[in-house]
């Protein structure tokens, strides 16, 4: 079961968004990610770094196939609860319940700034390596930013290589992503090593207590 922590970013001017601490692991019926959000970490009088104050929770779950079971995302003032359900569906409220609203797109997934939805996202398109393959174009809906909002965007996604590395513990193979933004033209790499992002625009895997895992 991966444990660890990545540090968000803005991939424009790297203005610091936070920590993520979370832990992941397949199972028989697909696979979960569980993380809490926290502050940028500062550094005390001591010269000691502490923990950022929390800021909100991703609770990520698919099934074999990499379409999301359930989605429970949480911000200081607002949550989202979604699944595929007729494409995707989802409720977005404020904590006490007053203002929810709901939502259904004919979408593939949901996809966020949280790191897990680049593993599922890889994970329902199950590609194969080659360079000069067409991409493969996906919908999905985003919820980013402190306010949750939903946004719908397709991108498209290719597999370019894959190589397998050795290290202490055995194997390692990690794959790199061509991702596009079908709206924008915007194109960048995402390299995956199992179930854990090795990079990514925004993203930085800053400690990994175990190995990553591997899907059957």
């Amino acid at each position: 079961m991966p444990r660890g922590r990545y540090a968000l970013h803005d991939p424009h001017d790297h203005t610091p968004l936070g920590e993520e601490h979370f832990h992941c692991a397949p199972g028989p019926s697909g696979w979960r990610y569980v993380a809490q959000l926290t502050a940028p970490s500062t550094t005390g009088p001591d010269g000691l770094a502490r923990q950022g104050a929390v800021t909100g929770s991703v609770d990520l779950a698919v099934d074999a196939l990499g379409r999301p079971l359930r989605l429970e995302l949480h911000s200081a003032n607002w949550q989202v609860r979604g699944a595929a359900l007729d494409g995707v569906t989802w409720v977005r409220t404020d904590p006490a319940g007053a203002e929810a609203t709901e939502g259904t797109v004919a979408a593939h997934a949901f996809t966020g700034t949280s790191p897990a939805f680049l593993v599922a996202t890889a994970r329902l398109l199950r590609l194969t390596p080659s360079a000069t393959a067409a991409a493969t174009r996906v919908r999905l809906v985003s919820f980013t930013g402190q306010v949750l909002a939903p946004r719908t965007v397709d991108q498209s996604w290719a597999l370019i290589a894959s190589e397998t590395h050795s290290t202490d513990n055995g194997p390692l193979t990690v794959d790199e992503y061509q991702v596009t933004a079908l709206d924008t033209g915007e194109r960048h790499a995402v390299h995956l090593a199992g179930d854990v992002v090795l990079a990514a625009p925004g993203v930085e895997l800053e400690d990994l207590q175990s190995p990553p895992s591997t899907f059957a």
